[in-house]
């Protein structure tokens, strides 16, 4: 195993896991990159940037929107570029601290740059950017070329000068009016940026707002955005889509919807279509998501993958963890990776978070479930943030209290669902949620209060009530 050989296509968050873990168990790794930057989707023009964005975002748009006596509103001037220059720069320095430096402080790694396609099953070909073309050979092979905007069929839209998230990112202008094509995570956190930014915003969703989440979040979130002045147009498809004169203008059955600037954000899908797949066999699904088990195999033996080009979650946690076990598998270890317990966020305002089951997936797995709803007005430290919107959801087996799910609307509801997530894995029942001390003025006591409400009137309660 100490001289296995192992090529990578692909230099994300998943890749490098596989690269650092191989590498610390003696093998040597080829990495292959065709694009201009290394580091894949999360620091470049995903994770990074846009919590950077939304971050700021929220920044100014607290100025003009707070409830805090005594401190007077503001509408802030906004240089837009200069945010982004800032934004770009830290995009830099994670990059360089996370993914160039490993390459040059790591000697068991080497770059190769072009575009890789399969040969055989242990042969890539590679095509440089001057046309010329390498042969790398390989013991083992990990796929790790991540995803890329989904553009909808929809008539006249590719004739358009539309955004994608990594347009809409760098875009150094606040358009008037933005209008978003999407209802899930990436379309709602950045139709919210461009409206605390100052943009009209129109939301246009195929469904309702993060259809695959409890319903209660959905509806809730459509009513802070509301709120907050953003247009939501749920179960609204363009049948057109034309850009004349510096306006996009979208045909649909609330009428003509026209703004400066579209923002398609209907989902990804995987980056394949250049490895000639086909050759070796390796099975996709009907969005080219590469497939593959609970040990990261494909189909082919030998061929691995991991991250955002595979049927996997869509979360750079959930690749550096499949690239790290997809390493030690290659390597003779029997490691799988478990989804069951897995913690999600959309960062909008307030967060939106989940881990485990819903009601209704437990329902459909013929688990016997109840669930407890707590309003945020219940929670000290919401009534203290003068931000009382959303609310905390506990899903538990009926007969033995087990805890199977929580979903959460709230600020920093982030911050708060990993602490549901280890109850979750630990087999915690409510009650024993119920007991456990929480700090008291936090946010993530909203879960111990929420366990109580299976038991008890929380509104009845004292500060603190154990």
């Amino acid at each position: 195993m100490n001289s296995l050989h192992i090529a990578i296509v692909g230099t994300g968050s998943g890749a490098f896991a596989t690269a650092i873990k191989a590498t610390e168990n003696g093998a040597r790794v080829t990495m292959i990159e065709g694009g201009e930057v290394i580091g894949g989707t999360c620091v470049n023009i995903g994770c990074v940037p846009s919590k950077i964005l939304i971050r700021s975002a929220y920044i100014a748009h607290l100025q003009g929107h707070h409830t805090v006596a005594g401190l007077p509103l503001n509408r802030p001037q906004i240089d837009r570029r200069t945010m982004v220059a800032q934004q770009q720069a830290w995009v830099d320095k994670l990059r360089h601290a996370k993914y160039e430096r490993i390459l040059e402080s790591n000697p068991g790694i080497t770059l190769l740059r072009g575009m890789a396609r399969f040969d055989s099953s242990d042969t890539l070909m590679v095509t440089k950017e001057d046309g010329t073309e390498e042969t790398v050979k390989a013991d083992r092979i990990l796929l790790a070329t991540g995803a890329k905007a989904m553009i909808s069929a929809i008539p006249g839209v590719e004739e358009t000068p539309y955004w994608t998230s990594t347009e809409a990112l760098i875009a150094e202008t606040i358009p008037r009016h933005l209008v978003v094509l999407g209802g899930s995570v990436v379309a709602l956190e950045l139709a919210q940026a461009f409206r605390h930014l100052g943009s009209e915003v129109t939301l246009l969703a195929r469904s309702t707002l993060l259809s695959r989440d409890d319903p209660e979040i959905g509806m809730q979130l459509k009513a802070i955005f509301e709120d907050e002045g953003v247009r939501v147009l749920n179960h609204t498809t363009p049948t057109s889509v034309s850009h004349n004169d510096g306006e996009f203008t979208l045909i649909t059955q609330h009428g003509e919807i026209r703004g400066e600037q579209l923002l398609v954000a209907t989902g990804r899908q995987a980056n394949t279509a250049a490895l000639a797949l086909n050759k070796i066999g390796i099975e996709t699904d009907q969005r080219g998501s590469i497939i593959i088990d609970e040990h990261m195999r494909t189909n082919v033996k030998n061929v691995y993958a991991c991250g955002d080009c595979t049927n996997q979650p869509q979360f750079v946690y959930v690749a550096a963890a499949a690239g790290t076990r997809a390493a030690r598998n290659m390597m003779g270890e029997d490691v799988t990776l478990d989804l069951t317990v897995m913690p999600a966020v959309v960062f909008t305002s307030p967060q939106v978070a989940s881990v485990g089951l819903t009601e209704a997936q437990a329902q459909q797995q013929s688990i016997a479930a109840e669930s407890r709803t707590l309003a945020l007005e219940n929670v000290p430290r919401a009534i203290a943030n003068f931000d009382t919107r959303g609310f905390i959801k506990l899903v538990a087996e009926k007969s033995s209290g087990r805890l199977l799910g929580c979903q959460v609307l709230a600020a920093e509801g982030g911050e708060i669902i990993q602490s549901a997530a280890l109850a979750i894995r630990n087999r915690m029942t409510v009650t024993d949620l119920a007991n456990q001390l929480f700090p008291y003025l936090t946010m993530v006591e909203g879960l111990k209060l929420a366990a109580q409400t299976f038991n008890k009137d929380v509104s009845q309660l004292s500060c603190c009530a154990g």
